[in-house]
Parts: C-alpha cells; structure tokens; sequence
C-alpha cells in the first residue's frame, strides 16, 4: 500500500461567507426593543377600562409582580398601574432598587394591562370636558384661566415680590378645600412650602368671606416644610399616596426654583442645575396626569439690566421650565392694590391680561370694593 493511499481523504473546501458584523444577541435586542416599549398583545376593545377605573388599580394587580416588589413600588410612590405605565426602567431601577429586567417586565405588564394606544381627538375632547376647574376668587382671572386653573396640567405663577404669587395658591387651597356648599370641591391639598411663607391664618380670613368654618379647610391642606432641593423631589414623590387617601386634587409648589437657585451657583453648576429641574419637573408633571389634579408652581424672576428693549424680567429656569409648563402666567404690579396677570403661554389660552386685587378676604376684581 503507498504512503498516498495511507493518508487521509481531503475535506471539501467550503465556499468563503462573510462573517456577520452584528451578533445574533444585538439582532435580538434590535427585533424586541420595541416590545419593552409597547407590549405585542393588545388588550381588547370590549375590556377597555376609562381612566377613573384604571387610575383607581393597585400595582398589586399587575400580572407577575410579588408582593416584595410591590412594596417597595409602593413605597416609593408608585401605587397605581398608571403609575407604574408612565415610568421609565431607569426611574424604576433608581427609585424602587431593583433590576433592569425586573423593571422592564413590569412597566410592560402594567402598559398591557391599561393599554397603549392612539385616541380620536374627539375623545381627548370628551375627557377635557371633565377637566377640573379650580376657581381664583376672582371672576377676571378666571376668565383669563379659561375657567380656572385645571386639573392634569402645570400651571406657573411668576413675578416680582408682592405680586401676589403666593397669595393667589392661598386663594387656591381654599378654594379647593372648601364644601361644596361654599362653592368648593371639598378635596384634598397638598402644599410644598420651600421658602417657609405659608401661613394659615391667611387661609383662616379667605374662609371667613364663604363663611365657610376655617377648621375643616386648614385640616385638608397638607403642608410639607422643605429645606433643599433634595427634600423638595423627595416629598413630591412620596405625595401619591397622601393623594389618594386625602382625595387630593391640588398640589401647591411655592417655590419651584428658589432651592435649585440657591445651591446650584455659578456657570459650571448649570447643567446639573437643569437636569435636575428637569426631572423634578416631570415628576410633577407626571403626577398631574396619573391622578388627575392640578399642580400649580410660582416661580421667582431674573432682572437682565443688560436688555435695553423689550421685556428685562425673565421666570428662573430657562427653556427647561418653559418647555415643561402648561400654561404660565406672569403677575406685575399695578396701581394700589391692583395686580395684572399676563398669559405668556398656554396650548389654549390666548396672549391676554386681567385686572385683579388682592385684599384681607382674598383675591377679588375691582368691583367687588
């Protein structure tokens, strides 16, 4: 036998492929990206609940979830599916400490169970007919407000000092806390007091023009004395589960910048500054639209000397907070007592004033003297 029948016969050369720039794990991520987003079943028509139904439901109730996770959503604000629907895995990752994959799974359990979808305009109309309409005291203002400052929006009072900023949240918490009877909404406020300007005793005289009993208004507003930024985000993300126990349908922020303001100093500490201000104000915001209240937030301003026409007062916050807001009013001062608020923007109010004065009883127009 030759040595060239000894050996062994030849493998078949195979014909050359081109190696794959993309791994078979990324082109899974890449095809299931979009189901961490919007879940593949749908839930159906005939088991479509309203807003007021899901707005009600536990993350208890949401498929999978153990009830170690669940306390710690809970604990942490996030008490209702909705909640848990609007959230990002990264919020849930920081907030509730736990694992991305865990909070993925649930943000898309909880998408399912409420549903993801696009609406007619016709039935985004039909739920801002339902809107809550918190009135001023002041019939001029609330036209200005198109009815008043309503509910499942951000709605921004900016001016100088003694321009009635903090005057007109006192005017809204009574207003809010009052008994139907005195033309109230007998609800729920909660009241972030940053500057340490709240005083009850005000509240006591604005209910003295209803004759409505001062003692049940003060014990439904909720008051949260906070001393940084820190404190502020902290509060307003515990706050959901004061909202649901004490029918809440107004959240007070006074001030939104003055803390940011203050620890944040200087051109290398904007950044941080508005990011920061940015999340706090997608808490808000995001609070407005899951329990449907109305979240209202005065602002401090900055004089620019510099500008030598045109407007030289601008709200603190930049296009962060501008972007951010639903409607924002600007107050200046008038003649006397009178007040003037300004439309600057708003998705539905046009660009007008209103005349307004601020007395002992409250906020009134200047024929109520």
């Amino acid at each position: 036998m030759s040595k060239k029948d000894s050996l062994p016969p030849a493998k078949k050369k195979q014909p050359f492929k081109r190696k794959s720039t993309q791994t078979a794990e990324s082109q899974i991520d890449d095809e299931k990206w979009i189901n961490e987003i919007i879940p593949k079943h749908q839930p159906k028509k005939e088991i479509k609940k309203s807003k007021e139904d899901i707005s009600d439901l536990s993350v208890s109730s949401i498929s999978g979830i153990g009830p170690a996770v669940a306390e710690k959503l809970m604990s942490t604000g996030y008490i209702t599916v909705l909640a848990v629907a609007h959230a990002s895995p990264l919020e849930l990752v920081e907030n509730c400490e736990i694992g991305e994959q865990t909070a993925k799974r649930i943000i898309s359990a909880a998408r399912l169970q409420v549903g993801i979808g696009f609406q007619s305009a016709k039935e985004i109309l039909k739920e801002r007919e339902t809107l809550i309409k918190i009135s001023t005291g002041s019939k001029a203002l609330n036209t200005l407000l198109a009815g008043g400052v309503e509910s499942n929006s951000l709605t921004e009072f900016s001016g100088e000092f003694r321009t009635g900023k903090t005057q007109i949240c006192f005017q809204l918490c009574v207003m809010t806390a009052m008994d139907k009877k005195y033309g109230g909404l007998e609800s729920g406020v909660i009241y972030v007091d940053t500057e340490g300007t709240f005083r009850p005793e005000r509240i006591v005289q604005m209910c003295d023009r209803f004759g409505a009993p001062s003692e049940e208004v003060l014990n439904r507003i909720h008051v949260g004395r906070a001393y940084n930024s820190d404190h502020q985000m902290v509060l307003v993300l515990e706050s959901p589960k004061l909202i649901r126990e004490k029918n809440v349908k107004l959240l007070v922020i006074d001030s939104l910048t003055s803390h940011f303001r203050a620890e944040f100093t200087g051109r290398g500490a904007l950044l941080e500054r508005q990011q920061k201000l940015n999340r706090f104000l997608h808490q808000l915001l995001r609070l407005a639209d899951v329990y449907d209240i109305a979240v209202v937030a005065t602002n401090q301003v900055l004089a620019k000397p510099d500008v030598l026409y045109g407007e030289s007062i601008f709200p603190i916050g930049g296009n962060i907070v501008a972007h951010s807001c639903t409607t924002r009013i600007y107050l200046r001062k008038g003649k006397a007592d009178k007040r003037i608020a300004r439309v600057i923007d708003s998705p539905h109010i046009p660009e007008t004033e209103a005349v307004f004065i601020i007395s002992p009883e409250g906020i009134l127009d200047i024929e109520d003297l």
